[in-house]
């Protein structure tokens, strides 16, 4: 695929390769979505997921077939006959924004990355995981902030919450965290923010326990919209006769793993599906609440970012909503369909990013 030509348009490309979907995003040099494709890694029927070799490997086969594609559609021309000029590429490189941080999947995505802005002659900018889950909701409120117009690059204009403090709940297959965010001042951040961790769980993530759960009953992987359809169907009252879940932990530390235990003797006992479906939601929802409840303990009012596939599920939308609403604090979502992974928000940090060198440079010229 050629990378550049003489004329406009051009475009910041953003990658992600987690653990289960690559993920390429377009945006113009006005900040406008004009391009995304995802792709899931297919999971075998009653695997609970992938081994990082063989992810990596599908990663590799995946990411020239969705860039030729994205390329074909924004240049009018046959893939890999028209060139796809860039302005700047960003990639998630690991995780989490911390130095231990660290899995094979995402070098898929930062070594094609690197290569094509070097061979652009375009800036690379690299991005974590969880910084491209919270942008990805500061993208859309953005949008609906700047009526889908193009962007403001500032970190902190969401929502009339101006260079604010607020509360992140990442909750993943790979991440249960609550962390403190704030905007980075010393601008030593490619996202613009420093993210602290104030707890999370101790063992199973949350997105762990419901596949884990998934999969004993027969559901396909990923487990989350399949265990919330089949939850469903069994109203509360169901559940007399069969013993809750216990909340998983205590304040800032959680765990699954006792639960998922127990969802597992159910299932092999007999215990409906629906039922046991039911009880794993709940048990889920409040968890994850009585977290986020901690973290406002120590954080009274903060606004909540809630990012991480976990974080489509409807009932948990509603119920934190709700105890926010009680706390006088308000909650952000990304739509269903990006809180689960995709590279929206890191290209949008990678625009964010270019667009910050572009006004230094620009400063410097008018210096001279």
């Amino acid at each position: 695929m050629k990378l550049f030509r003489s004329m406009a348009p051009a475009f910041v490309l953003g990658l992600d390769t987690s653990a289960y979907t690559t993920s390429i995003a377009l945006l113009d040099e006005e900040g406008r979505l004009v391009h995304e494709a995802r792709r899931r890694l297919p999971v075998a029927p009653g695997e609970r997921g992938l081994r990082q070799s063989e992810a990596l490997f599908r990663h590799l086969l995946v990411l020239p077939e969705v860039l030729e594609e994205a390329s074909a559609r924004l240049t009018g021309g046959r893939a890999g006959e028209e060139a796809l000029p860039l302005l700047a590429v960003a990639a998630s490189t690991a995780p989490r924004p911390r130095p231990e941080s660290y899995l094979p999947v995402f070098r898929a995505g930062e070594r094609m990355g690197r290569a094509l802005a070097a061979v652009a002659g375009a800036p690379f900018f690299p991005l974590s995981h969880q910084e491209g889950h919270l942008l990805a909701v500061w993208y859309e409120k953005q949008q609906e902030a700047t009526g889908r117009q193009g962007l403001a690059v500032g970190a902190g204009e969401v929502a009339g919450e101006k260079d604010g403090d607020f509360l992140l709940l990442h909750v993943s297959g790979g991440t249960t965290e609550l962390l403190h965010v704030q905007p980075d001042r010393r601008g030593q951040t490619v996202s613009g923010f420093t993210l602290e961790e104030l707890g999370g769980s101790v063992d199973l993530k949350a997105g762990q326990f419901v596949d884990r759960v998934a999969v004993a009953l027969g559901l396909p992987f990923p487990g989350g919209p399949a265990l919330e359809r089949l939850a469903a169907a069994a109203p509360s009252v169901k559940l007399e006769g069969h013993p809750r879940l216990p909340v998983g932990g205590r304040g800032l530390r959680v765990s699954f793993s006792g639960p998922a235990t127990q969802a597992e003797r159910w299932v092999k006992r007999g215990v409906p599906a629906a039922v046991v479906a039911q009880a794993v939601q709940e048990c889920l929802v409040e968890t994850l609440l009585q977290l986020v409840a901690a973290g406002w303990e120590i954080l009274p009012q903060r606004p909540l970012f809630v990012v991480g596939g976990v974080a489509a599920n409807g009932v948990l939308r509603q119920r934190l909503v709700e105890e926010a609403s009680r706390r006088g604090a308000t909650v952000y979502f990304a739509s269903p369909e990006r809180s689960t992974d995709n590279a929206v928000g890191v290209a949008y940090g990678g625009w964010r990013a270019w667009k910050e060198r572009e006004k230094a440079r620009w400063a410097r010229h008018y210096d001279e």
